[in-house]
């Protein structure tokens, strides 16, 4: 190996065997200087191979400074050879050398230097558009407790950079972080993620300061686009902040107000303490766990709610409702556990349970059951086809409805008909649940070709004072008696209600007057 600055050329040599002493020995003359310094490094110096290479070294170069020094390598032996071409009259070759090798250390530490400060920066800087990242900003952060922190999400950046395709995306992300900087040229402007911007501000503002702020700002940014390729992507944002004197966890804090405002589709939300999202997270935490123990230990069980026929007032079917047992036994809700479920992906896995004990408790009874699916059980192909071969092999596939929440979430229509015309071939039937509820709409009652109409509890509960929910029922009533199908009214909570829904002509009822949810016996 060869090294060299403007004086000084460092030359190794490695050897195994004396054998191979003469070869080197004429190398060595070939980068011959007038002046040199020798190292011999090597594991032993009383070995053949090092007395004899210093023997012919001191042959050919008899005014030669020889050094030999001992290294750890049992298996070879390194000659190193300093040389220089000039030395003045008043500095000796060892002074000479160790000069030229400091200036050669010096400047390599300088451009180590300069390599790790790159490397550094790198480590804090966004690659793609040059602004400081997620680590400078904590960084930022914990050096100075009275900054304001305000983030800034792109809400619709996945659409974007699906449509569009990341190329695109990039671009789009580039022009962004050049209008925020344009916009807060007064502030720190931070990238954190694909679609989350930060920006710092200088001091603490308080509430109705902060707000009236941000409100300014989101008037300025809202009708922001990028233009590419002469079409106009406009930018949606949502913003965070937080208020008040104590500011311990406050990135996290914003990142939560962040999330809501999300969720309720607020422009942007401001962080404070009385707000207590952390107890919200911190309870969610812990009813994730238990699901995901549940849900590991087949605790999902089956509650029945009976529905009674208002003509003869016998109990000829039930509702199997959902419900958790925790580890200590206590019982929860769906409310509580069903929509963690969906997030923690455990979900599919709680229907597979409710169906498999519900057919399990009916098998061997003469008794109909009702089994509550969603539009998102219907469309996912794994839980279609558990249904189907539930059916396909259990002698109760005659007596379940399948309970479907009326939603206008369905993209795809043309699945639940599929889906509808499948479980009636062995005999299932269908309802359509809560009808009545938020979203309403006739055309759905036609489309879906159901057996049976739940009416929901929200009007059937109040029929006997409403006289606005009472039209309303008659009407579904009237409607359902046309096209052929049954109605079940819910939520019957006393001896007035089911007065009422008798004499509206209501098939079945189900509510706490009748029956409350518990373990079949």
């Amino acid at each position: 190996m060869n090294s060299t600055n403007d004086k000084l050329n460092i030359n190794t040599f490695t050897l195994s065997s004396s054998s191979e002493v003469a070869y080197i020995v004429q190398e060595v003359r070939r980068v011959k200087k007038e002046h040199m310094i020798v190292h011999i490094s090597s594991y032993m110096h009383n070995t053949v191979l090092v007395q004899t290479l210093k023997k012919e070294l001191l042959k050919e170069f008899p005014t030669v400074e020889m050094s030999c020094i001992k290294h750890s390598d049992k298996n070879s032996t390194i000659l190193t050879i300093f040389s220089i071409d000039f030395i003045s009259d008043d500095v000796d070759v060892v002074n000479g050398i160790l000069n030229n090798l400091y200036v050669d250390y010096a400047e390599q530490e300088r451009a180590a230097h300069k390599c790790r400060n790159q490397l550094f920066n790198t480590y804090f800087t966004d690659n793609l558009t040059s602004l400081p990242n997620l680590y400078q900003l904590r960084k930022d952060l914990e050096g100075d407790a009275q900054k304001g922190l305000v983030l800034v999400k792109i809400d619709n950046f996945i659409t974007i950079n699906n449509f569009y395709g990341f190329v695109v995306g990039d671009y789009v992300i580039e022009e962004i972080s050049k209008y925020l900087r344009g916009v807060f040229s007064n502030h720190t402007v931070y990238r954190l993620s694909g679609a989350e911007f930060a920006f710092t501000l200088n001091e603490q503002m308080n509430f109705y300061n902060l707000k009236e702020y941000l409100a300014s700002l989101y008037e300025n940014i809202k009708s922001f686009f990028v233009l590419y390729q002469n079409t106009k992507i406009f930018i949606d944002f949502t913003m965070a902040s937080t208020a008040g004197i104590e500011q311990n966890n406050s990135f996290s804090k914003v990142s939560m107000a962040l999330n809501y405002a999300r969720e309720v589709g607020a422009p942007f939300w401001i962080y404070e303490d009385r707000m207590n999202f952390e107890n919200d997270y911190e309870r969610n935490f812990e009813v994730s766990e238990i699901v995901r123990d549940a849900v590991q230990n087949l605790r999902i069980v089956p509650y029945f709610q009976a529905i009674i026929d208002n003509k003869t007032g016998k109990i000829n079917k039930y509702e199997c409702l959902a419900r958790l047992i925790d580890a200590n036994g206590n019982v929860l809700s769906p409310i509580l556990f069903i929509p963690l479920a969906k997030k923690i992906k455990v979900y599919n896995e709680i229907t597979k349970q409710m169906i498999d004990k519900s057919f399990e408790a009916f098998q061997d009874t003469e008794l109909d059951f009702n089994i509550n699916l969603s539009i998102e059980d219907i469309m996912n192909n794994d839980i279609y086809n558990f249904i189907v071969k539930k059916l396909k092999n259990s002698g109760a596939s005659s007596r379940v409805t399948f309970e479907l929440l009326e939603s206008e979430s369905i993209k795809d229509f043309t699945k639940v008909e599929q889906f509808i015309n499948e479980v009636k071939r062995y005999g299932a039937k269908i309802a359509i649940d809560d009808f009545g509820s938020g979203y309403s709409n006739f055309s759905y009652l036609i489309k879906i070709k159901a057996n049976y109409i739940k009416i929901d509890g929200s009007l059937i509960k109040d029929i006997d004072v409403d006289n606005s929910s009472l039209l309303v029922v008659e009407t579904i009533v009237n409607f359902a008696k046309k096209l052929g199908m049954k109605t079940v009214a819910e939520y019957v909570h006393s001896s007035v209600v089911m007065d009422k829904v008798k004499e509206l002509g209501i098939d079945y009822s189900q509510g706490f007057y009748i029956d409350e949810p518990s373990i079949l016996k």
